[in-house]
């Protein structure tokens, strides 16, 4: 079969992969490091053009603070009239110097590095697919790649390139790392809030009642948001910090306290809405003010998507595994593209574990059969 035949070429590759991926990890990419995150574009651009040629088009966006994201428009071969969009981000959670104490390592079939799982090995299995659809002469659609450099922070200079991006195109593809080998059809939607309370200061212990304490006020609203959590519905609200007061002897006029929502459907993010709408004091001196916003929309399991799921899923049949879909707390760049109503296949990256964590690892075999996938489903889709 056509897709056995790139997936052989794939592994007799195996070991470019590596040293792709290896040198990749080694241009560090820090999502607050925008000298470092352009460092990083200007290696990944020229490799990309190297292993897959140029775009037909590029257009390149800049915001002061963050990494540059850039769109790629690689043409159709075979005659293919259909479309699909790629996202793959590019920075990392990782500080600069992390390389001096933790350099890329191989052992066995585990690969180690930072960003390794998240997601530099999703790019390097993207990139490959493409290559071996050309050495292999099989078609592809037309594709739009988008490369951005501050998902790591939520994507605050990206999102409206990236809705815009994939907005009115076919099936979107995202490379993020696999959830215990399964690919992600559904992801919640994630909250960051901040509420302040205001109080009155005054002596604690000569004046107690002139004042009303913003501490006083912001514990229980602690209290009332964790009690709004609904882990039945997927639902979760967690307070992870707080601050506030200036002395111990002084009743606290000012409290602060950040919140994280995650929630799995929009009836459910309304329902929050509601409860963060609702949020009074007990005393009525002192005030509450919420700031913050709903950081990503809700990708929710569509039919389209489903559909989409089938599709991967009878190529990896073809291919000797089973492929698992999964629906994970943690949210990406493909909720903004559920939210406009598109299909959204995400997880399509690394098999692995520990993103985030000094264990970060995939696995090579994994690669090479992920990119077999990626390769297949793009002939699929063309």
């Amino acid at each position: 079969m056509t897709r056995d035949r790139a997936h052989d070429w794939i592994d007799t590759n195996r070991s470019n992969l590596v040293d792709d991926l290896a040198e990749y990890i080694d241009h560090e990419t820090p999502s607050d490091d925008p000298e470092l995150l352009q460092q990083g574009l200007t290696w990944i651009e020229g490799w990309l053009t190297a292993l897959i040629g140029a775009p037909v088009e590029r257009q390149a966006f800049s915001t002061s603070g963050f990494g540059d994201t850039v769109v790629w428009d690689l043409p159709p071969t075979g005659g293919s009239h259909k479309s699909v969009s790629v996202l793959c981000h590019y920075d990392t959670v990782w500080d600069a110097g992390t390389l001096t104490n933790w350099p890329v390592a191989i052992d066995g079939d585990r690969l180690t590095g930072p960003g390794a799982f998240d997601m530099k090995g999703g790019l390097i299995q993207f990139a490959w697919a493409v290559a071996a659809l050309k050495a292999c002469g099989l078609p592809n659609p037309a594709i739009r790649l988008v490369l951005n450099g501050d998902e790591e922070v939520g994507s605050p200079s990206s999102r409206q390139i990236i809705e815009r991006a994939v907005s009115g195109g076919g099936p979107v593809l995202v490379f993020e790392s696999a959830a215990n080998g399964a690919v992600k059809t559904a992801r919640k939607g994630v909250g960051i809030f901040t509420i302040d309370v205001t109080g009155i200061e005054a002596h604690a212990g000569l004046d107690p009642l002139a004042g009303t304490s913003a501490i006083d006020e912001i514990a229980r609203i602690v209290l009332k948001l964790h009690s709004a959590s609904d882990h039945a519905l997927g639902t979760t609200l967690n307070v992870g910090t707080i601050s506030g007061g200036s002395r111990t002897n002084v009743t606290a006029g000012h409290a602060t306290a950040e919140l994280d929502v995650r929630v799995t459907s929009n009836s459910e993010a309304n329902r929050i809405d509601a409860v963060l709408g609702g949020l009074t004091t007990a005393d009525s001196r002192a005030t509450v003010a919420i700031t913050g916003g709903w950081n990503r929309p809700v990708m929710e399991r569509s039919a389209a998507t489903g559909e989409l799921f089938k599709v991967a899923y009878s190529i990896a049949a073809v291919l000797g595994f089973e492929l698992r879909e999964v629906s994970v707390g943690g949210a990406s760049d493909g909720n903004f593209a559920a939210a406009l109503g598109l299909p959204v296949l995400d997880g399509l990256g690394p098999v692995g574990s520990g993103a985030h964590a000094r264990h970060e690892w995939i696995s090579i075999d994994g690669m090479v059969e992920r990119t077999a996938l990626a390769a297949g489903l793009l002939v699929a889709l063309a």
